[in-house]
């Protein structure tokens, strides 16, 4: 993969499991981890729009799933 600007969450902290993220070049959001950088999570930014709203308001999204009792 070409160099891509990787920016760190605010969230993180100085020293310990920093999520970092980066656009790619085909308009997907890029998402890695400090501890193991060479796994990197691919997604859409609205499907990323979708799980902060959800971590935000502590509702889980319900496309495509199925409530368990």
């Amino acid at each position: 993969m070409d160099a891509l600007n990787w920016q760190k969450s605010t969230y993180s902290e100085n020293a310990s499991s920093c999520v970092y993220v980066a656009a790619g070049p085909d308009g997907t959001v890029l998402l890695r981890e400090s501890d193991d950088p060479q796994t990197i999570l691919t997604t859409h930014p609205a499907q990323l729009g979708t799980l902060i709203t959800a971590l935000k308001t502590g509702t889980a999204p319900t496309r495509g799933r199925t409530s368990q009792p």
